[in-house]
């Protein structure tokens, strides 16, 4: 990986770690680079969007993505999975059944969000769904570095997955279900009392030195997602014990 990270607009968390942060939604896509394979986490909001991913990933390894992991099942998180042909494709159990049969929703989502009409329709009529299905957890192998992916929801949306990475310091991309910029939205897919239990998950995978990736913001800190696990828990009426 002999490209400045940053110059190509990216964060680099670890030796094998980094992100970067998407206009106009400011979602977060993931890069983890292992001896062998290459996972991207969530592959942003249209074709368009994806292969402007897929060519700065390309760039920065110098290899194909070989896995795509989806936090979850939202627009900004999907509809650019079509534009990184013949990757393996992971998401939690039944997110398979709600891409096929919610595409027209889907669509309508996007555009509602501010999605050119033309590139939502494009996006969803070359949606990739996951072929791979995570119950409870998959430990992904790289080549010489084991990713554990985990389906750690319901929360944010039905099919929330963690990815965590192990290393010099451990990472843990958390999806919607914490968010920096703004605060978590609980959209009508949301499972509200059971979100503050996918938190404590994350926290449990990740312990208190990780580095928590949001979906949209900053990189923060443990004690991050604890202050926002207990705003949830108070807004949903949640008890601590």
């Amino acid at each position: 990986m002999d490209v400045r990270w940053e110059e190509a607009g990216w964060e680099r968390l670890t030796g094998r770690v980094g992100r970067r942060r998407l206009p106009v939604w400011d979602c977060t896509v993931g890069l983890v680079v292992g001896d062998d394979s290459v996972l991207l986490i969530d592959p942003g909001s249209c074709v368009r969007e994806g292969a402007q991913v897929r060519a700065e990933a390309e760039r920065l390894t110098g290899r194909r993505v070989t896995h795509i992991a989806f936090t979850h099942g939202h627009f900004d998180h999907v509809l650019g999975g079509a534009a990184f042909s013949g990757a393996e494709v992971f998401g939690a159990v039944g997110l398979d059944v709600l891409l096929s049969t919610e595409r027209e929703e889907l669509r309508g989502d996007a555009v509602r969000q501010g999605l050119d009409e033309a590139e939502a329709a494009e996006a969803v009529d070359l949606l990739v769904v996951p072929k791979h299905l995570v119950s409870g957890e998959w430990t992904l192998e790289l080549g010489g570095l084991q990713v554990l992916l985990a389906n750690v929801g319901p929360g944010h949306s039905g099919h929330d997955l963690a990815v965590f990475v192990p290393g010099e310091r451990e990472t843990v991309f958390c999806g919607d279900l914490v968010e920096e910029s703004g605060e978590p939205m609980a959209g009508p897919d949301a499972t509200p009392r059971q979100w503050p239990a996918a938190l404590d998950r994350l926290l449990a995978l990740g312990g208190d030195d990780a580095l928590y990736v949001p979906g949209h913001g900053a990189v923060v800190p443990a004690d991050f997602v604890r202050a926002q696990r207990a705003t949830l828990a108070a807004r949903f009426g949640v008890s601590e014990t």
